[in-house]
C-alpha cells in the first residue's frame, strides 16, 4: 500500500472516530437532559403547586395588631409556605393598573379589603386539604372570606399527573431509541474492522484476546463521549440557572452529581456491552461472510 493509501485509510479511520464519538456524545447529552427532567420534574410540579396561593381577605375594622398577630399564626400553620400582607391602598394600586383607570377616584370611595396573600406547601396545595385548610381559617375573627380558584386548583393537579405520566413513558422510548443508536454507531465501527478481527483469529489469537483491545478503547471512547455529553449538560445547567433559580441550582450537588454519574455509566455499559456483542457476532461469522 502507497504512503498516500495509507494516509487516505488514516483520515478515514480518524473521520470515522470522530463520527461514533460524536454521535455517541450527542446521545448521551439528549439522555442527560432527560435525567435533568426526571430528577427536577418533582420540584418543578412542587414550584407549580406552591405558586398558586389564595386570598384570605380581612375584615373592615381590622386593628393593624390584630392582622399582625394573625399573619403570625398562619405563618406558623405546618401548610403555610410564606404569607404576604396587602393593605387596601396596595390592593386598590394594583387593581388601578390592572383596569388601566382610577375606580377609586371614579367611586370616591375605596371598596377593597385588606388580605394575606397565602402559598401553601405543595403537599397541601389539592382540593382536598385546600378545604380543610379554608374551614380552618374561618375560624379567626379577623377573617371575612377565604378566595381561590377552586377550578385552578384541580386543573393544576390533575396535568401534573398526566405530564408525570407522558414524561415516564418518553423517558422510556428515549431510553431504548438511546440504545439503538448508540448500538447502530458501535456496529458500524466493528464492521470497518472485521478483517483484522479475522486475520487475528487467523495467526491463532483467542476470543478473548481479540475483543480485549476492543473492549477496552470502547469503554475510553465511552468515558470521552460522557465527558463531551457532560460539558453540554453544564452549560445548558447554567443557562437553565439562570432564569429557574428556584427549580435548578448549582448547589444541588446531589442531584447533578447523580446525573453527571448516570452519563458516564451509561456511556461506559452502553458501549462496552454493544462492541462486545459486535465483536462476538464477527469472531463467529465465516470468512466467505465477511464480504457482505
Amino acid at each position: 500500500m502507497s504512503k498516500k493509501e495509507t494516509n487516505i485509510t488514516k483520515r478515514r479511520l480518524r473521520s470515522s472516530y470522530i463520527t461514533s464519538i460524536i454521535s455517541i456524545s450527542l446521545v448521551l447529552f439528549l439522555l442527560g437532559m432527560l435525567g435533568l427532567l426526571v430528577l427536577n420534574a418533582k420540584r418543578l410540579s412542587d414550584y407549580v403547586k406552591e405558586n398558586i396561593g389564595f386570598s384570605v381577605i380581612l375584615k373592615e375594622n381590622v386593628k393593624e395588631v390584630d392582622v399582625i398577630l394573625l399573619q403570625k399564626s398562619l405563618d406558623a400553620s405546618e401548610f403555610v409556605k410564606s404569607t404576604k400582607y396587602i393593605t387596601k391602598e396596595e390592593a386598590a394600586e394594583e387593581l388601578q393598573e390592572d383596569l388601566g383607570e382610577d375606580f377609586v377616584e371614579f367611586l370616591g370611595f375605596n371598596p377593597l379589603l385588606a388580605s394575606i396573600e397565602v402559598k401553601l406547601y405543595a403537599g397541601y396545595a389539592n382540593t382536598d386539604s385546600i378545604k380543610v385548610i379554608e374551614q380552618n381559617f374561618k375560624q379567626y375573627e379577623q377573617i371575612k372570606e377565604v378566595f381561590y380558584q377552586k377550578s385552578l386548583v384541580s386543573l393544576v393537579n390533575e396535568n401534573i399527573q398526566k405530564i408525570s405520566l407522558i414524561i415516564l413513558v418518553f423517558s422510556g422510548l428515549l431510553f431504548l431509541v438511546a440504545i439503538t443508536l448508540i448500538n447502530s454507531t458501535i456496529r458500524l465501527s466493528v464492521y470497518s474492522k472485521r478483517f483484522i478481527i479475522n486475520t487475528m483469529q487467523l495467526v491463532g489469537a483467542t476470543r478473548g484476546f481479540v475483543r480485549r483491545p476492543f473492549l477496552y478503547k470502547s469503554a475510553g471512547n465511552g468515558i470521552f463521549a460522557a465527558l463531551i455529553a457532560i460539558g453540554l449538560l453544564v452549560g445548558v445547567l447554567y443557562l437553565a440557572q439562570q432564569e429557574f433559580k428556584e427549580i435548578i441550582s448549582f448547589q444541588d450537588v446531589e442531584i447533578i452529581g447523580v446525573l453527571f454519574l448516570g452519563v458516564l455509566l451509561i456511556g461506559i455499559v452502553i458501549n462496552w456491552i454493544s462492541t462486545f456483542l459486535a465483536v462476538s457476532k464477527y469472531l463467529k461469522m465465516k470468512v466467505d461472510k465477511l464480504y457482505y
